[in-house]
């Protein structure tokens, strides 16, 4: 763990799980903004995995009293990871990869798709009773309420993925990564927009202007963190429904009628979130863009890219990164540099034994494009510890 510290510009150090050198100038410089405001608690922690974002830093964990902001979760509420260790054979599994990949993407819509038909599991989601308390979207609440019907049970696009894999004794796991899709982008994006014109109107001035915040004494935070609790609930939601949808495919495939898949462990975690913890002996808000809770006994999902390998583990209780881990590699490039760098035949090399797509629509998700995840995990060796190294054979990407 390495400290940065600018008397004259920071208002608390930062402690990254990486390199200095490492940290991309424009992550540094962002990272260096939110340390600089008055009501950052102790220190922002940086995880191993860090690099550049909307406003706060992806792989950055806050720690703010008496403010939130918006910004620093950014504009995928509660996008997170779900994994499900099975009994399946891996042989079997292996065999009908490719036919299990064709069944799940029939199942679940990928992309900007919602669902044509309504499960009841979808329909009788209990969440639903509160969706009209939500604040940022009072014009848009009938369009909207359609839209994200729709999609609870969708998996979006951009780096949301669905594998199934194998651990190092040949157990079959299926994991997902999908968050609370157009509803916490619209929820989001509202809430960023409105805490903006709020420091022009305050005249405060900040140094980067993603990192308008709401405090705690005004309606803007209370309406901002009850809409954030909602779409962190749906996005918890629409994963639990991928994963049964998944697991009835499989199931289906390889059993037919009789047989049954036995979920032996299951995580399901946020990593874009907000949350109300107790750190260094007071209560604090803890916002997490890019990072997994990790205290001592929580399991936790870090996922390489779509060649490498995936790791599940277990929360060591680090109380200077707030009991928070990486969420995943951490891109070293941009989507547009990524598929200026690479080809196609980059992609199949880099992709070889995996079931999945390999042709331009996928070229930006490229392994290549994304930071070393054994270095990624050497790094947080004080964070986590590591109970099961999966590698995929099938992946499909939103």
């Amino acid at each position: 763990m390495n400290i940065i510290y600018d008397e004259e510009n920071q208002n608390v150090p930062i402690k990254a799980w990486t390199q200095i050198s490492k940290i991309e100038e424009s992550a540094l410089k962002q990272l260096k903004n939110t340390a600089s405001l008055p009501f950052v608690f102790k220190h922002v922690a940086a995880m191993p995995d860090v690099h550049f974002g909307l406003g706060a830093t992806v792989g950055s964990v806050i720690a703010t009293k008496n403010a939130v902001i918006p910004a620093a979760v950014g504009v995928d509420i509660g996008c997170g990871m779900m994994a499900v260790k099975t009994n399946l054979n891996h042989k079997i599994v292996q065999d009908k990869v490719k036919e299990i990949r064709h069944s799940i993407e029939r199942s679940i819509p990928v992309g900007h798709r919602g669902n044509n038909k309504i499960t009841d599991s979808v329909e009788k989601w209990s969440g639903w009773k509160s969706f009209e308390s939500i604040n940022a979207i009072k014009n848009y609440k009938r369009d909207l309420k359609i839209s994200s019907v729709e999609k609870l049970g969708s998996l979006g696009g951009g780096n949301h993925f669905i594998e199934i894999c194998l651990d190092t004794e040949n157990n079959v796991w299926i994991m997902l990564h999908s968050g609370s899709r157009n509803i916490g982008k619209c929820v989001a994006e509202i809430h960023i927009n409105k805490a903006r014109d709020l420091m022009k109107k305050m005249l405060i001035e900040l140094h980067d202007p993603d990192l308008a915040y709401f405090t705690e004494q005004t309606l803007e935070y209370k309406e901002y963190l009850y809409d954030l609790e909602w779409c962190q609930q749906y996005a918890f939601q629409n994963r639990i429904e991928m994963m049964s949808r998944i697991i009835k495919d499989i199931s289906f495939m390889i059993y037919k009628e009789n047989g049954k898949v036995e979920r032996i462990l299951e995580v399901n975690c946020h990593h874009n979130y907000a949350s109300r913890e107790y750190h260094y002996g007071e209560n604090v808000l803890i916002t997490r863009k890019g990072a997994v809770k990790a205290s001592k006994g929580d399991l936790g999902i870090i996922p390489g890219s779509m060649g490498t390998r995936s790791y599940i583990v277990r929360g060591l209780g680090n109380p200077e990164s707030f009991m928070s881990c990486s969420h995943g590699a951490g891109r070293i490039m941009s989507r547009t540099k990524a598929k200026e760098k690479f080809t196609i035949d980059d992609l199949k090399k880099q992709t070889e034994g995996v079931e999945c797509r390999k042709d331009s629509s996928v070229l930006d998700e490229i392994p290549g494009a994304y930071k070393d995840i054994d270095e990624v995990m050497a790094n947080q060796k004080d964070l986590v510890e590591v109970i099961a190294q999966l590698k995929q054979i099938m992946c499909i990407k939103g």
